[in-house]
C-alpha cells in the first residue's frame, strides 16, 4: 500500500466491517494517510461510537450480521448529513441502487485496491460542504467532556488539567472508544513516548486519570477495566 500525503483536514472516519481482519488492514491504513479512523464491528457498535462521536464521513460494509450496512446507511441518513460510501462482495446494478435510495453517497464492489478506495473517499469529502468537518469532537462522559482536537478534559466550563501521560492516554483511548487497550499497547505506546514503562506503572495512572473522570473511581462507568484485555472507554 503507497501512502499519499496527510490531508490539510484530518478528517474523522467510521469504519464498520464485520470481518476482523479486513477492518483492521483498512483501519491502520487510513491511519498511515492522515485520517482519524474509529472503527466499529457492527451495526449496534456503530450506533454507541455515533452516540458519543462526531464523523466527518463513514464508510460502512453492506454484508454485516444483524443489521446490514444499507439499513444502517439509511438511519444514519436520517439525522446526518456526512457523506457515506458502501463496500460490499456485491456488484450487481440492483444492489448499487439500493445503496444510492439508503442515502449513500458512492458504493466500492470488494475486492479492491485500497488506493482507489482513498481516491474516493478524497473526492467524497472534497464535494462535503465546507466546514463539515470543522465542527468539535466531543467525547461525553458524564459532566466530563473530552474535546479530540484540542486534547482537552472539561467539566462545565472549567478546564480539567491533566498531566502530559494522561494526555497520551486520552488520545490513546478516545482513538478507539469501546474497544478494549491492554496494558502492553500502553507500555509500548507510553514508553515509546519516553513517558513510562511496565504495567504497574500504567495501572497506577489510569487510577490517576480515574479520579478526573469518573464520580466514583473505585467503581469506573467510563474508564473501565475489562478482565483478561485491559482498559476501555465507555463514552456516553
Amino acid at each position: 500500500m503507497t501512502d499519499e500525503a496527510v490531508p490539510n483536514h484530518q478528517a474523522h472516519i467510521l469504519l464498520v466491517d464485520d470481518d476482523e481482519r479486513i477492518r483492521s488492514l483498512l483501519q491502520k491504513f487510513l491511519v498511515r494517510n492522515g485520517y482519524l479512523t474509529t472503527a466499529a464491528r457492527d451495526a449496534e457498535h456503530a450506533r454507541r461510537l455515533l452516540g458519543g462521536l462526531d464523523f466527518d464521513m463513514a464508510i460502512l460494509d453492506v454484508m454485516m450480521p444483524g443489521d446490514n450496512g444499507f439499513t444502517l446507511c439509511a438511519e444514519i441518513r436520517e439525522t446526518r448529513d456526512m457523506p457515506i460510501l458502501l463496500l460490499t462482495a456485491k456488484g450487481e446494478t440492483s444492489d448499487r441502487i439500493t445503496g444510492l435510495e439508503a442515502g449513500a453517497d458512492d458504493y466500492l464492489p470488494k475486492p479492491f485496491e485500497p488506493k482507489e478506495l482513498l481516491l474516493r473517499l478524497k473526492a467524497i469529502l472534497r464535494r462535503a460542504p465546507a466546514g463539515g468537518g470543522a465542527m468539535p469532537k466531543m467525547l461525553h462522559l458524564g459532566p466530563v467532556r473530552y474535546d479530540l482536537d484540542r486534547g482537552e478534559l472539561w467539566q462545565g466550563q472549567s478546564p480539567v488539567r491533566l498531566t502530559a501521560t494522561e494526555t497520551t492516554l486520552m488520545r490513546i483511548f478516545a482513538a478507539t472508544p469501546h474497544e478494549p487497550v491492554s496494558r502492553a499497547t500502553l507500555v509500548e505506546k507510553l514508553g515509546r513516548d519516553g513517558e513510562l514503562s511496565g504495567e504497574r506503572a500504567v495501572d497506577v495512572q489510569i487510577t490517576r486519570l480515574r479520579r478526573k473522570l469518573e464520580a466514583d473511581p473505585k467503581q469506573p462507568r467510563y474508564l473501565q477495566t475489562v478482565r483478561g484485555e485491559g482498559y476501555m472507554l465507555t463514552p456516553d
